[in-house]
Formats: structure tokens, C-alpha cells, sequence
């Protein structure tokens, strides 16, 4: 093996909630666990920018709690001081589940995910190969990865091109079930206000109609000191839109917003989230991809098994880390 090669017993591609959450989960076992991902930070979407004084949640805006599992995981966090509720409930409605959010932001719950984990950052797998009983992972920075198991987070599109470039075969019914999974995009604009928002407490709006889907007032929700408003576009206004102009698009959008701000936009900035939400998920809480092949043990997971919620993504973790925790036995 050349000496560019790393090992590792399990390599998980993919820093986002639910890679994370399965290698905090194995951590705790005899197993050497790594994970690469592209991002310079870890997150996937739940995601955080700063604008000079201006911060901003520009991905997942907050989480739900329905698994008692995930309710307990949410207490921990907010114990650790990186959640805390939000809201739960519009002026007006009867109360329904908390949102809770990140302290400073939606990033601090990742971060606090990985305190401990061997992560290599701004880190793209190219290709995975087999090699003997395990798999080798080609990265673009030259090196490989020697791995007995392989878990994979990136959305379902990406991971099914890296599986194709990589001539690798799964099971007919497999592969009709994650081509079965679809997913919305979403256009973000971050905007700097010169003087605080008319929206009400909790200072966030959202939309059935129109290009706007959410709009959300950062100074209120604890995360920006001084105005600033986080829009996401509609899925339908996101899809119709995402190969234009960054400027063009994020000016429709702020006039469309205009009328519930009662401010001017001084600056913003604009990110497109292709895979924002799956709206087409597989019921299963992740896939067992090497099954029924002869493969070594694949496993694929996020929000897109589980559910397009932030505790679908760590639901879909655990289960990946339960499936390998008993691979390895």
C-alpha cells in the first residue's frame, strides 16, 4: 500500500448532522473512525455566516423534537449551553412543538458534535474502489483511505455520482430507492438592515405562496447583534432560479420581502443550498448498501431516511452507527 494511504476502520464521508452523530455514537466503541468532508466546516446545512457585525443562520433555522431519543439528545445540548428554545408558536396560534435553536448558532450544535473527532476538513472524496476485503477512498488532496466500512451522508444525488463514476454496482431494488429520493432546493439571502425589522416576535415569518418561503429576523432570534434578516426562497422560486445571477436573484427576493421588513437592506450576501430538503425521503432509517453485493459493508444515511429535519439527519446516524456497531462484534 502506498505510503499516502491512511487506515481506518470506519470512514464516513460527510460532516454534516448525521455523520457526525454516528461518529460520536462509535467514538464511544474500540473502533478507529474517520470522516472527510469538503466543507471547511462541519454542519452541512445547519450553517452560519457572518456579514462584518452581521451573523446569520442561513441553512436550518431551528429543530423539532418528537423521538424521545432525540428529545433526551436536545436536552444534553441545551445542559451544554449550544441550544435553546426559540419559539413554539406564531402570535396568535395555539402553542405546538418547540423550535429550538443553536447558541450562537445553528453551527455551535455540530461543533459541540465534533469536539473529539478525527475530521479532515475541506476534504473531497473523488472515488471509492475495492481493495481486497475493504475499501480505498481516493481524496483530492493526493491521499487515500483504507477503511473496513464506508458510510456515506452526502445528499443522495452526489453519493449516487460517486458510486457511478466509481463503477460500483448495487442492488436493482437499491438503487430504484434512492433514484425514488428528490430533493428541493433553496436560494439563502443574508441581508444587513439599517435599523431592526417590523416583524413581530418571534421574529419569523412563513410563506405558503410566493417566491418567499422564510424569512427570519436574526437580531431577534439571539443570533446577530445588529439587524439582519435571513430569506430563503421558495422551492419552486429556488428551482426556477438557481442558475441565474447570485445579485438578480437576491434583489427579487428582497423586494419580495420588502413590505414585512420596514427597512433598508444595506448589504447581503447569497448562497444556494441545491439539495436543501428532500422532498421525496425512503422510509427506512438508512440503507444498507452492500447487501445482497459483494461489496464491503456500505452504509448510506442522512435526512433523507429519516425525514428532512434536523433529528431525522441524527435519527439516520444512530441507526447507520447501530448497523456498524454490530458489524463489528
Amino acid at each position: 500500500m502506498p505510503t499516502n494511504t491512511q487506515h481506518t476502520d470506519i470512514l464516513i464521508i460527510g460532516a454534516g448532522l448525521a455523520g457526525l452523530s454516528a461518529a460520536s455514537k462509535l467514538s464511544k466503541l474500540d473502533v478507529e473512525v474517520t470522516i472527510v468532508d469538503k466543507g471547511r466546516g462541519v454542519g452541512g446545512r445547519l450553517a452560519g455566516r457572518r456579514i462584518g457585525d452581521a451573523s446569520f443562520d442561513h441553512g436550518a433555522q431551528f429543530m423539532t423534537t418528537r423521538d424521545p431519543r432525540f428529545v433526551a439528545q436536545v436536552q444534553q445540548w441545551l445542559s451544554a449551553g449550544v441550544a435553546e428554545e426559540w419559539y413554539s408558536s406564531f402570535p396568535g396560534q395555539p402553542n405546538s412543538h418547540a423550535r429550538y435553536r443553536g447558541v450562537p448558532t445553528m453551527t455551535a450544535i455540530a461543533k459541540h458534535l465534533a469536539e473529539g473527532l478525527n475530521i479532515q476538513k475541506e476534504t473531497k472524496a473523488l472515488s471509492v474502489a475495492i481493495d481486497r476485503d475493504n475499501w480505498l477512498v481516493e481524496l483530492d488532496n493526493g491521499r487515500r483511505i483504507n477503511a473496513k466500512a464506508l458510510l456515506i451522508t452526502s445528499p443522495v444525488p452526489q453519493t449516487l455520482d460517486l458510486l457511478a463514476s466509481s463503477d460500483l454496482k448495487l442492488t436493482a431494488s437499491n438503487q430504484a430507492r434512492l433514484e425514488r429520493i428528490n430533493y428541493e432546493s433553496c436560494i439563502a439571502v443574508m441581508a444587513i438592515l439599517d435599523q431592526p425589522s417590523f416583524i413581530d416576535p418571534p421574529g419569523a415569518l412563513a410563506f405558503d405562496k410566493g417566491p418567499i418561503a422564510w424569512i427570519s429576523d436574526n437580531l431577534q432570534k439571539g443570533v446577530s447583534v445588529i439587524p439582519s434578516v435571513t430569506i430563503h426562497g421558495s422551492g419552486d422560486f429556488s428551482h426556477k432560479h438557481f442558475g441565474d445571477k447570485r445579485d438578480k436573484i437576491a434583489q427579487q427576493l428582497i423586494n419580495a420581502a420588502k413590505p414585512y421588513l420596514g427597512a433598508n437592506v444595506v448589504d447581503f450576501e447569497v448562497h444556494g443550498w441545491r439539495y436543501s430538503k428532500p422532498v421525496v425521503v425512503d422510509p427506512s432509517p438508512c440503507m444498507v448498501a452492500s447487501e445482497a453485493t459483494e461489496l464491503p459493508t456500505l452504509v448510506l444515511a442522512g435526512d433523507a431516511f429519516a425525514g428532512p429535519r434536523v433529528e431525522g439527519a441524527v435519527i439516520s446516524g444512530w441507526a447507520a452507527a447501530d448497523f456498524l456497531t454490530s458489524s463489528f462484534r
